[in-house]
């Protein structure tokens, strides 16, 4: 079955990005993963190498994935998982800020273990790398070295909002 063992679990909008997408899944499944009601991310069409992505924004071979689900792009598909990937990012940046302000270890923990595993999908990876450094601090048993998670934090938020940045105005 196309859904390799999915069916019987609910599908969460965090857990789009991660699904192994492919075009010959029913096409009311396809439209489920992206309903019209979305607001749209503001992801311009850029000349880039072989994805969707700026060049040395987003890892190649990661696009490279992506684009072999759609190879003609008759389905936008890169572009629409990319500007799924914006909104998500531009909401989980938002949650890591009011978490870190409110000192909510879970908070932290979830947005950057959400964020950690849609950014490697998509080719962020530095930026996974650091939201699962981020995520291991966290889930330590005690407290914290708190200068230590606040450089991490600080590093995070900045590769979140460079690529961020590059997906908006590219």
């Amino acid at each position: 079955m196309w859904l390799h063992g999915l069916e019987r679990q609910s599908i969460a909008a965090d857990d789009l990005i991660a699904l192994p997408l492919s075009l010959s899944m029913p096409m009311p499944f396809r439209r489920q993963l992206a309903p019209a009601h979305w607001p749209q991310a503001q992801v311009a069409p850029v000349a880039t190498a072989g994805g969707g992505a700026p060049v040395g924004l987003l890892d190649e071979q990661a696009l490279a994935r992506l684009h072999e689900l759609d190879p003609q792009g008759r389905a936008g598909l890169v572009q629409r998982v990319l500007a799924t990937y914006t909104l998500s990012l531009q909401r989980l940046l938002e949650q890591l800020r009011d978490a870190r302000a409110a000192a909510d270890r879970e908070g932290l923990r979830h947005a950057t273990h959400t964020l950690k595993s849609s950014s490697a999908s998509v080719g962020a990876l530095a930026l996974s790398t650091l939201c699962a450094k981020v995520e291991a601090q966290v889930r330590e048993a005690g407290i914290p070295d708190a200068a230590a998670l606040a450089v991490d934090l600080d590093k995070l938020l900045a590769e979140g909002e460079r690529i961020l940045d590059g997906l908006r105005t590219s």
